[in-house]
């Protein structure tokens, strides 16, 4: 969901970069200050060769990334036991350069309405109670009240974690890309919850939040319905409540929300199908939605059942590469199936997933959460920390997407029998 909302809270200070640490080595394990040293000239090197000069603030903001990555080295028990903190410190370094420059390069406006429209499309389903019937604006009313509690949070998290003065606000572009990147990262963090599960710390926050909305207030049907029969049921059939639920049963119930994402992931299907050369696949998809019959298709395109049939059995082929390959983030988000929501599973079908899962398979899941994304960059990323070719992490996260598909479906199967 796209809004248009874009406002950061910040207070006015002074840039400022984090004290140095002070904290030794341990026997096994990469100190602190012995990763820092070499990160920060090296984040420096990749912003200035990326960018063709040197943007102010630079400094500081090296400083902070190379803190942050040395301290996720330094904590990870999986990294220090890896044999090679270096290597996993470097991949981190270029994840976090990456998402900082993006944000820099889209520039201040573009860059917070981007993020303003990420992070309200994970929080949509969210932010209201689940028994609510609110339209299309009061979700988007509270998602912006929302929004901004959380800025907030996050601005003074931001302020915590690399030790800066309460005052503290980002100054230059990219001071600001930097504080956006983090926004999305913190916003990301996986929280682990009983029963080993996890969810994404900005949801547990907005389910806190539609927690605390008052309860939905009781209306008096028949008298929206049947209309007034005294004087004092015409004063309350006047009121807005009331009001809005008669329009809201004159309309068609549906969640504009989810029209929006059903016409982007059409739209992107659309574009998919013409850059693969697939226009009849078009024509097919249009057909469908308009509930053609297959005698009603065949005599619009002039095709006899056995080309209906080779044109159908081609249409599955690209649908299904769409959705578990080239858009499967969108189109997943779409279903409610996506990573942060365990691909559609319930935490008990999830645990037995994974255990049916070979090992590489876990690890890549587990990395795929940690960097939170889906493009060619995060695959780049995974494929140096995986020791693989960002072509085998494409091909085993289709794998990893299609045999999620396939039990869950079973899954669903087995328990309609019993």
């Amino acid at each position: 969901m796209k809004t248009a909302s874009t406002t950061c809270t910040m207070a006015a200070s002074s840039p400022g970069a984090p004290p140095p640490s002070n904290s030794s080595s341990q026997p096994g394990r990469a100190g602190e200050d012995g990763v820092i040293g070499g990160l920060a000239p090296r984040i420096e090197q990749l912003v200035e060769e990326r960018l063709q000069r040197r943007p102010g603030g630079l400094e500081g903001v090296a400083a902070r990334l190379a803190a942050e990555v040395n301290r996720i080295c330094h904590r990870s028990d999986r990294i220090q036991s890896s044999g090679d903190v270096q290597h996993w410190a470097m991949a981190l370094v270029r994840h976090r350069v990456d998402k900082c420059l993006t944000y820099y390069e889209m520039g201040s406006r573009r860059g917070r309405v981007e993020l303003h429209s990420n992070l309200s499309a994970i929080v949509y389903r969210h932010v209201a109670p689940k028994e609510s019937y609110l339209s299309f604006q009061g979700r988007y009313a509270l998602i912006e009240d929302f929004m901004q509690i959380f800025y907030i949070e996050v601005l003074n998290a931001f302020r915590r974690e690399h030790q800066l003065p309460a005052t503290y606000t980002p100054r230059t572009q990219l001071e600001l890309a930097e504080y956006m990147a983090f926004s999305e990262q913190y916003a990301k963090r996986r929280i682990t919850l009983p029963g080993r599960h996890s969810q994404q710390l900005i949801v547990l926050r907005a389910q806190s939040f539609s927690r605390r909305q008052p309860a939905e207030t009781s209306v008096d049907m028949g008298l929206v319905s049947d209309g007034a029969k005294s004087e004092e049921a015409e004063t309350y059939a006047r009121s807005s409540l009331v009001q809005e639920v008669r329009d809201k049963l004159k309309t068609d119930a549906y969640d504009p929300g989810a029209a929006v994402m059903r016409d982007r992931v059409i739209a992107t299907l659309v574009d998919y199908f013409k850059a693969q050369n697939q226009t009849d696949c078009i024509d097919y998809l249009v057909l469908k939605l308009e509930d053609c019959s297959a005698a009603e298709i065949d005599e619009i395109l002039g095709l006899s059942p056995r080309q209906r049939d080779y044109l159908q059995q081609r249409f599955k082929y690209h649908v299904e590469k769409f959705a578990q390959q080239h858009e499967w983030a969108l189109v997943h988000q779409w279903l409610g199936a996506n990573l942060e929501d365990s691909l559609g599973m319930t935490p008990e079908e999830w645990q037995g997933f994974l255990a049916s899962l070979p090992v590489d398979h876990r690890r890549l899941i587990d990395l795929k959460r940690q960097t939170d994304g889906a493009d060619q960059g995060d695959e780049d990323t995974l494929a140096r920390c995986l020791g693989w070719t960002s072509k085998k992490v494409h091909r085993t996260w289709s794998q990893v997407l299609k045999q999620a598909w396939d039990y869950r479906n079973q899954s669903r199967r087995d328990g309609d029998k019993s």
